[in-house]
């Protein structure tokens, strides 16, 4: 086994301007009212990784162009759709309006372990709360159904942008494995 070099790692890459000939990952992420730009700086890298379709920052969620977002998206800014919004009600009306199901990333009554998302569930939006308080009840009732990650140990839940990657990734894997 050899490491692969930078050159030999982007050589069958996208770039920003091949991102429009790309199939992206049918999923919109709504990211309410993150404290963080690091978190936020982190889900920009993990989008670009996952290639979402388009990032949603809503609340008072920091947006681009906040320094510690930049430090921490290492240019993933550059290549992952987004908008700010400040009320994500109004991004969840529009997204179901146009047929898109809504997720929310949160341990709710009847809420399905991550990695149960189906294939005919796409396109799918995908709301990640805040820090401390996850996702408010307001935006829970908007939602089709909410995923949540098994947590084994004593604390109730991950790192934002931490269970944001399990779960995209999850995503990305059924998405990839359909036909």
């Amino acid at each position: 086994m050899k490491k692969l070099t930078h050159e030999e790692i982007t050589k069958n890459r996208s770039t920003l301007e091949t991102l429009d000939t790309v199939d992206k990952l049918p999923v919109y992420v709504i990211l309410n009212s993150i404290r963080s730009s690091y978190n936020v700086g982190s889900i920009f890298r993990t989008s670009d990784g996952a290639m979402i379709k388009k990032l949603f920052l809503c609340g008072y969620t920091p947006h681009p162009p906040k320094k510690e977002i930049l430090k921490t998206a290492l240019g993933s800014t550059e290549s992952v759709e987004w908008e700010y919004v400040e009320d994500a009600t109004e991004v969840i009306k529009r997204l179901k309006s146009n047929g898109v199901k809504i997720c929310a990333l949160e341990q709710a009554h009847n809420s399905r372990v991550h990695y149960s998302i189906k294939s005919s569930e796409f396109p799918i939006a995908l709301v990640v709360g805040n820090e401390v308080t996850g996702v408010s009840q307001e935006l829970i009732d908007l939602c089709d159904f909410a995923v949540e990650i098994p947590q084994y140990g004593i604390k109730q839940s991950l790192n934002v942008a931490v269970a944001y990657g399990i779960s995209i990734f999850e995503f990305r894997k059924v998405y990839d494995t359909k036909s």
